[in-house]
């Protein structure tokens, strides 16, 4: 597996991670031995060690930042502790997003016991209704949407967007299952649909703006053709 490299300097590297690629095992993974990690993935690929700013869910694609030097890693965090990265994700969703929403909703954080503030902008980017039943409908309808998170929870799009009845195409533990399994039996597309599309920053060691954008998979760029939706990172 050949990953994408979008920016790559003495201090940091961004890369697309492709869907269901575990960052990294946790430390008594059984997984080590089945399947790869990214960063495994990476230093085959590179020959070198890089060390994570954030977390992107193993069923999530899209751009991801790492450190080249653990001693980076903190003043690449800073950027997300003190608000100082935009990040932009992209989604399909079951059913007509609003043209613009915002969530203010606590989910519970790694603590499970423990609920945290979060909050998500959404914008509705297009729209599209199918003449494909879904029970207990006779059409289908689904919205491309663009997600901003301004908190950083665990699962905080997914969950959501399913608090708001527009959940995730292909989320196995937040969707919708009667849509998911059209999506897989009618067009072959099984991989969840939410991306992380871009970020931009100021990168704290040389002062540089960067706005850098992460490819779409394949089923994106095949649903983009089949719904008529234009890619939203062109």
């Amino acid at each position: 597996m050949s990953l994408e490299i979008i920016y790559q300097d003495s201090y940091c590297l961004l890369v697309t991670k492709p869907n269901n690629v575990l960052v990294h095992h946790a430390h008594h993974s059984r997984n080590k031995i089945d399947e790869k990690s990214l960063l495994q993935l990476l230093e085959d690929q590179l020959g070198i060690k890089y060390y994570p700013i954030h977390r992107l869910d193993r069923k999530t694609s899209g751009i991801i930042l790492l450190a080249s030097k653990r001693s980076y890693v903190a003043s690449f965090q800073s950027l997300f502790t003190n608000n100082q990265i935009q990040k932009i994700y992209f989604g399909v969703v079951r059913g007509f997003s609003q043209e613009f929403k915002i969530i203010d909703s606590p989910v519970k954080g790694r603590d499970a016991n423990v609920y945290k503030e979060a909050e998500t902008h959404i914008k509705l980017l297009d729209k599209i209704t199918l003449d494909i039943p879904v029970k207990p409908y006779d059409t289908s309808r689904y919205s491309l949407v663009e997600l901003q998170p301004k908190t950083g929870r665990m699962h905080q799009l997914r969950i959501h967007m399913n608090k708001v009845s527009t959940p995730l195409i292909n989320d196995a533990k937040y969707g919708d299952k009667n849509h998911d399994i059209m999506y897989g039996e009618q067009f072959g597309w099984k991989n969840l649909f939410l991306h992380a599309g871009s970020l931009e920053f100021t990168h704290p060691f040389t002062e540089e703006k960067l706005i850098l954008k992460s490819s779409f998979s394949e089923d994106w760029i095949q649903l983009f053709e089949k719904f008529s939706w234009k890619n939203p990172l062109i």
